[in-house]
């Protein structure tokens, strides 16, 4: 992290801090640095920055890191928590910093942290011990989550999710860009040697190797996750994984789960809310905003004067509400409407009043622009010559993948995050587009989007995308979603997809809060690559990260009356008030 950035962080956390409404009531002690000794006899570093007042207990808030390169920001944290009455430790986990042990990610933050809760709740200077956490220290928060009802008041838990499947794979499809990146850079032998490298180990066959060959050392993490492509799979289903996963709807503590829209966690952290047990749902927060995995907003081209994309204010709030007045907070689920430029807040996320508004893939719109191959229409429309089957046709060659732009599950590929304006309709020969006639009235989405498609293959598995878009009269277009499938995931379980069989393929989307404008119109692309949000699919069928080599594909995708291949939106009309 370069001196300017590391300057400019330091002058938004001071602004945020500023801003969040509870003045500095007192100085910040010098920080004390302790070592904490595990069930095991394995020491934690742990710094503790303390309120210089004349209180003798005073409420303390916890975070566990694996991110020595962050200590300034944690030195801020604690300055400025303390010049308002909070105690701040932050701790590093096993083999990171000066903290002992062995760097294993995930393995050991359950035991470590609540041995490390049940010191500093026996401290005599701690009054109430809150967790505030984000990323991997807000997993650190979620893995003891269950187990600390008594010690720990409230959490704070921003951008992870406990389904680590739904963070790792879309339906047979590997997020390279955030746990290919991710483990190559926290790894046994850190690798940082910029994007093209990453690039060429996401594109290295078999991935499997990818490690040893080009890393220099085996990560077997890495390998468990590129071994377990199923949602069945051992990984997911037993062990650490498991356990994690299932946390939540055990846990009874106020917990607030704030999450992006277009953060790389948010699938995952929309399964979390809603595995959470209803006692800890009764006092527990939501908050999603339209920003990426580092609170930068990420919808250029819309109006977002409301947005509030400040993370500490918030999180003071809730500490002031639940450690400082010690008051069990009332259920609110906040989601910011991108396009609408406001916040919703409702007592619970489920979606009551919601409608689904199908449009089918056709053809015989007479406005239809150049560069799309077809229209999008609904139900009411599909009449008339449209009944007729029709198809249309692409190849695609793994050599050549659709490069990622915009989209919801990156991390390494930072500058792409979001809804950004998309290349126009017929940029590539193996991208399909389809478009509606402009809409008559605002439309909202909430909720999930799924495209159903019928298609064939020239091959036996194979890779199917999906973007979701909003194009304005002017004929800029902005992605709303999108996802992927394989045939081999979609394929019933016991049977084999056979070379040239029309089949369906449902492409599932994560949660989103959008309002599409009248007079704007939807777009849709379809094709079978999107890199490197996902790994590049060979075109054999087998595990994917034993392929050796790839081929290209001649795909076809299917509409009429007996393929009706369509797109299903979750409407919310009475947000249009």
């Amino acid at each position: 992290m370069t001196e300017e950035i590391k300057k400019f962080l330091t002058e938004k956390i001071r602004r945020e801090f500023a801003a969040c409404g509870i003045p500095a009531e007192c100085n910040c002690k010098i920080p004390e640095d302790v070592f904490i000794t595990m069930r095991d006899g394995v020491r934690l570093h742990t710094w503790i920055c303390f309120p210089d007042s004349a209180r003798e207990k005073f409420p303390v808030i916890l975070t566990r890191t694996c991110y020595p390169d962050n200590e300034f920001m944690y030195r801020i944290y604690g300055e400025e928590l303390a010049r308002r009455g909070y105690g701040f430790a932050w701790q590093y986990v096993r083999g990171r910093e000066q903290s002992e042990g062995d760097w294993i990610p995930n393995i050991y933050e359950r035991n470590d942290g609540i041995d490390t809760v049940c010191w500093l709740a026996m401290q005599p200077w701690c009054e109430i011990l809150g967790y505030w956490g984000h990323s991997y220290t807000a997993m650190a928060g979620w893995a003891m989550a269950d187990a600390v009802e008594g010690k720990v008041a409230s959490m704070y838990l921003e951008d992870y999710g406990t389904d680590r499947f739904v963070s790792a794979y879309e339906k047979g499809a590997f997020r390279h860009d955030v746990l290919t990146s991710w483990s190559m850079e926290n790894g046994p032998v850190p690798v940082n040697d910029g994007y093209e490298k990453f690039l060429e180990s996401c594109r290295y066959m078999p991935q499997r190797e990818v490690d040893e060959k080009l890393w220099g050392c085996r990560n077997d993490s890495y390998r468990e996750y590129i071994g377990s492509p199923k949602e069945n799979d051992p990984l997911w289903q037993s062990g650490w994984w498991k356990e994690l996963r299932e946390i939540p709807s055990k846990t009874v503590i106020p917990v607030c789960v704030v999450s992006g829209w277009y953060d790389h966690h948010h699938g995952s952290s929309m399964n979390t809310w809603r595995s959470l047990s209803d006692a800890a749902k009764k006092h527990g927060w939501l908050r999603i905003g339209a920003w990426n995995h580092f609170f930068e907003p990420c919808t250029p081209g819309r109006e977002i004067a409301n947005l509030r994309p400040e993370e500490m204010p918030e999180m003071i709030a809730w500490f002031e509400l639940t450690l400082k007045k010690k008051k069990l907070p009332e259920p609110k689920v906040c989601f910011y409407l991108i396009g609408g430029d406001r916040w919703i807040e409702k007592s619970t996320w489920e979606t009551r009043g919601q409608e689904e508004r199908s449009y089918y893939f056709g053809n015989g719109m007479q406005d239809v622009e150049e560069g799309y191959v077809g229209a999008l229409l609904e139900k009411e429309t599909f009449t008339g010559k449209e009944k007729g089957n029709i198809s249309w046709g692409y190849c695609y060659h793994p050599a050549d993948p659709v490069p990622t732009v915009g989209g919801e599950g990156l991390l390494k590929t930072k500058w792409q995050i979001g809804s950004l304006q998309q290349p126009e309709a017929g940029y590539r020969s193996d991208v399909l587009s389809f478009q509606s006639l402009p809409l008559e009235k605002d439309l909202v989405i909430l909720g999930k989007i799924q495209v159903e498609l019928y298609v064939s293959s020239d091959c036996e598995d194979t890779a199917f995308t999906a973007k979701v878009m909003e194009v304005t009269p002017e004929g800029k277009a902005y992605n709303i979603r999108s996802s992927i499938t394989t045939i081999g995931e979609d394929i019933l379980e016991g049977k084999k997809y056979e070379i040239g069989m029309v089949t369906k393929v449902t492409i599932s989307m994560w949660d989103i809060a959008y309002m599409v404008k009248a007079g704007n119109r939807l777009r849709i692309d379809i094709s079978s690559s999107d890199f490197p949000q996902y790994n590049i699919h060979s075109n054999c069928a087998g595990l994917w990260s034993d392929q050796t080599h790839s081929r290209p594909a001649y795909q076809k995708i299917y509409a009429g009356a007996d393929y009706p291949s369509r797109m299903v939106l979750p409407i919310m009309p009475k947000y249009l008030t």
